[in-house]
């Protein structure tokens, strides 16, 4: 039997439907995908995916502190098989732009030009399409440092669908580890790679953190990311910073603006100052590197 989901639905404004998904996606972390994405219609719709039930009310509550109580009151409800709710999904998502970078869906596989790097992305379950600013932060970053530097080893923490590992495979040719500790989020991060033809140059790792073996025996690496969380960016500081080549970056996302300060003193109590920093939607990318960097490529 098709498991059911739970889906409600806003329609609104640009602006409050990222600002709404930005509130959700930071409140209900596990088991929920949201999006805000551009109708044909030229409506935006915030869509948020629960696979078990949610307190409706609750989920009210929530989006009236972002568009009050009565406007909330708008917000849909319902219960769909799994399949539907994706496939409806991702129909109406939009192409993404970040600099070089496109991720699409195969729906628009014929509308992307040639000389973009083209990511094609069929998400499944709370595993992102690139919608998010911090994504689109971390894939900005990428297209800068691909400009002016060759990163010949890169690690990607928390690969989700697999966009920044698959971003990076495709840009920079390089060997990519990439771990989750979801092991769903695994799964579909290599079917992605392998959609996308970049299968043989990404290992993924089933891992929490970086102890697997596995990431610590390609190390050092010249480009690292990690687009999660603050406290577990604040976790990471010390063993990021040991798997770091002397000319590395590390880019951190996931990140509230209101978060860079306490993210950025982690690093820099392991040698690290910022580069770059690239603000999206309230949400910041950090680029890190070594103090003391020396001329040429890493």
């Amino acid at each position: 039997m098709e498991p059911n989901t739970f889906v409600c639905r806003l329609t609104s404004d640009e602006r409050t439907a990222r600002r709404i998904a930005d509130v959700l996606s930071e409140t209900f972390e596990n088991g929920t995908a949201v999006t805000a994405f551009e109708r044909s219609d030229g409506v935006w719709s915030l869509e948020a995916l629960f696979v078990r039930r949610p307190d409706e009310e609750a989920v009210r509550d929530i989006i009236g502190l972002v568009i009050g109580v009565d406007a909330a009151r708008t917000t849909v409800f319902e219960t769909l098989p799994t399949r539907d709710w994706v496939e409806a999904s991702l129909a109406a998502l939009t192409p993404i732009t970040a600099g070089r970078f496109v991720i699409h869906g195969a729906h628009d596989r014929a509308n992307i030009v040639p000389n973009r790097i083209a990511i094609e992305i069929e998400a499944a379950l709370a595993f992102g399409t690139g919608h998010h600013g911090t994504t689109r932060g971390c894939l900005l970053a990428l297209d800068a440092l691909a400009k002016t530097v060759r990163p010949r080893r890169v690690l990607d923490i928390g690969t989700g669908s697999g966009i920044l590992a698959i971003a990076a495979a495709k840009a920079l040719r390089a060997p990519t580890v990439a771990s989750d500790i979801d092991g769903n989020a695994v799964d579909v991060a290599t079917a992605n790679a392998r959609l996308n033809g970049v299968a043989s140059s990404i290992r993924f790792v089933y891992a929490a953190g970086v102890g697997a073996r596995a990431i610590g025996k390609r190390a050092p690496y010249d480009l690292i990311f990690a687009n999660i969380l603050l406290q577990p960016i604040k976790r990471l500081a010390a063993p990021l910073a040991r798997l770091i080549s002397a000319r590395g970056r590390i880019v951190l996302s996931g990140l509230l603006a209101s978060q860079a300060n306490a993210a950025m003193a982690a690093y820099r109590a392991q040698g690290l100052s910022l580069e770059r920093s690239i603000a999206l939607e309230g949400w910041v990318t950090l680029v890190m590197h070594r103090a003391r960097l020396g001329a040429g490529p890493p």
